[in-house]
């Protein structure tokens, strides 16, 4: 997360609780209580932030996480598809070679 990432949310946050303190005020509680309310309504909602971003450090769906598994899989699919490309463009000799010095590895 980067600093002009902390300064939307900080500002996103606070823009809230303003229209939150806003509404509650037309609803006719006087500026305290109004106050008050608009803050429980900010604390709860960032207290679920939280903890939707703890159920996604548990679950494993952490945007880190799943862009590594996007690209270990776009990786894995093209360096298949390279060695196929390479593997079918080779002479039937060379194929038999390659098979050949990888049974001998495996032993």
């Amino acid at each position: 997360m980067t600093r002009t990432n902390v300064i939307q949310i900080g500002l996103i946050a606070f823009f809230i609780g303003a229209v939150g303190y806003g509404i509650f005020l037309a609803l006719g509680l006087d500026g305290s209580k109004a106050g008050i309310a608009s803050e429980a309504v900010l604390v709860c909602l960032i207290i679920a932030w939280i903890g939707s971003y703890f159920y996604r450090v548990v679950s494993g769906k952490m945007t880190f996480m799943e862009q590594r598994k996007r690209y270990r899989k776009a990786y894995e699919q093209l360096t298949k598809t390279s060695l196929e490309e390479k593997f079918d463009s080779m002479s039937e000799e060379e194929k038999i070679r390659l098979i050949n010095e990888l049974e001998i590895d495996k032993k």
